[in-house]
C-alpha cells in the first residue's frame, strides 16, 4: 500500500457509554436548523435492553452535539438503523423517519426534541418466536418499501405507509445476511449458503444467482449496490480480507477483487455521488477508500488513501447529504474523517 496516503485530518470523535455497531446518518441536508446532519447510534450490550443515541455533527466546527432526549431503548442490540432516503416523503412532512431492525422492523418519529415510535411490523405466524432480522434496506424509489433479510431464510418486504407485507421470497438455502435495493422492485440478497441472489418483484417465481463464494458455503456477509451505477455491486465474505466487484452483466467471475486488508473486512460503502469509489473497513483496523480503475493491473488494486483506527472497526457509513464525511464506528467511538 505504498501509494495509499494516510488521512487522519478534519476528525470529531464521539465517545458513546456503550460498545457501537449499527449507525446511519440522516439523508435530510438541513431539514432541522437546530440539529443537522443526525447520525443513529446504536449500542452493542449482550443483554435485552439496548440503546439508540441520535447526534448531530457540526461540519463548520467539527463538533458532535448530543441529544439526551433523542436517546432511546431498543430491544436487542439493532442490526442495522437507517434514516428514510426520502426525509420528504408522504410518510411524515417534516421530521425524519429513523428504521432499525433487530427481534422485528421498527419505525420511529424523530422530532427536534423527541421520539415516538410509530409502528413495530412483525410477519411471525407464532407470538412465541420471531427470527431475527439480520438487516434490511429502505427503497430509494419507492419509499413506501422496505426488504428484511432473516434467519429463516426469508426476505420480506414491507410496505411500511400500510404496514402489510407486500411479498415474501424463500430462495436461499441458508440465514440472509443482508438485502440491498438496486431499483424500485429490483433487490438483491447474500447469504450463508454464499450466493448473491437478484430478485425481481414483478417476476415472483425466479431469482437469478450472479456471484457464488469460491469456497462452497462460504457465507457472504454483506452487499453494497453501487446506486451512482448499477451494474456494480461489492460483496464480503466470512473471514476475508477481500473485497469482491460484481459486474452483474457478467456473473459468477468478479471484475475486481480488493485484497489490500491485512484480516477480515467488517463494512462496506460506495460513494453516494462516484460510480468508482469504495470504502471499506476491517479487523485491521483501517478504513481503505478505493477507487475502481477502468481496467484493473495485473498486480491488484491499491487503495488511494487509508485510515488507521484505534481498535476494529465494525461499521461504516458514507454520508449522502455530506458526501465528504465518512463516519467509521469501533469499540465504543464513532469517528468522522473527511475523504
Amino acid at each position: 500500500m505504498e501509494n495509499a496516503a494516510p488521512r487522519s485530518e478534519f476528525m470529531a470523535t464521539y465517545d458513546s457509554p456503550h460498545p457501537l455497531y449499527a449507525m446511519a446518518i440522516s439523508s435530510a441536508h438541513t431539514h432541522s436548523r437546530t440539529f443537522p446532519n443526525r447520525i443513529a447510534l446504536g449500542s452493542f450490550i449482550e443483554q435485552c435492553t439496548n440503546r439508540v443515541d441520535i447526534v448531530s455533527f457540526d461540519p463548520d466546527s467539527l463538533s458532535i452535539q448530543t441529544h439526551p432526549s433523542l436517546s432511546f431503548d431498543h430491544p436487542y442490540p439493532p442490526t442495522k438503523l437507517m434514516f428514510n432516503p426520502n426525509a420528504l416523503s408522504s410518510l411524515r412532512n417534516s421530521s425524519d423517519i429513523l428504521a432499525s431492525s433487530g427481534d422485528y422492523l421498527r419505525l420511529w418519529q424523530v422530532g427536534d426534541s423527541s421520539i415516538e415510535p410509530l409502528s413495530v411490523l412483525n410477519n411471525s405466524k407464532t407470538s412465541e418466536f420471531c427470527a431475527p432480522l439480520t438487516s434490511f434496506d429502505w427503497n430509494e424509489v419507492e419509499p413506501k418499501r422496505i426488504g428484511t433479510s432473516s434467519i429463516d431464510t426469508t426476505c420480506t418486504i414491507w410496505d411500511i405507509e400500510k404496514s402489510v407485507v407486500e411479498t415474501q421470497f424463500i430462495a436461499h438455502d441458508k440465514e440472509v445476511y443482508d438485502i440491498a435495493w438496486g431499483e424500485a422492485r429490483v433487490f438483491a440478497s447474500v447469504s450463508a449458503d454464499g450466493s448473491v441472489r437478484i430478485f425481481d418483484l414483478r417476476d415472483k417465481e425466479h431469482s437469478t444467482i450472479i456471484y457464488e463464494s469460491p469456497q462452497p458455503d462460504t457465507p457472504l456477509l454483506r452487499l453494497a449496490w453501487n446506486k451512482q451505477d448499477l451494474r456494480y455491486m461489492a460483496t464480503i465474505l466470512m473471514d476475508s480480507n477481500k473485497v469482491v466487484i460484481l459486474d452483474i452483466r457478467s456473473p459468477s467471475v468478479p471484475v475486481a477483487e480488493l485484497e489490500r486488508h491485512h484480516s477480515s473486512v467488517n463494512a462496506i460503502a460506495w460513494a453516494p455521488r462516484s460510480c468508482r469509489h469504495i470504502c471499506s473497513a476491517g479487523d485491521d483496523k483501517q478504513a481503505l477508500i478505493w477507487e475502481l480503475p477502468m481496467v484493473a493491473g495485473p498486480n491488484g488494486i491499491d487503495p488511494m488513501s487509508m485510515y488507521s483506527a484505534a481498535h476494529e472497526i465494525n461499521q461504516l457509513q458514507w454520508s449522502a447529504a455530506q458526501p465528504d464525511w465518512i463516519a467509521l464506528a469501533f469499540s465504543n467511538k464513532m469517528q468522522l474523517l473527511k475523504v
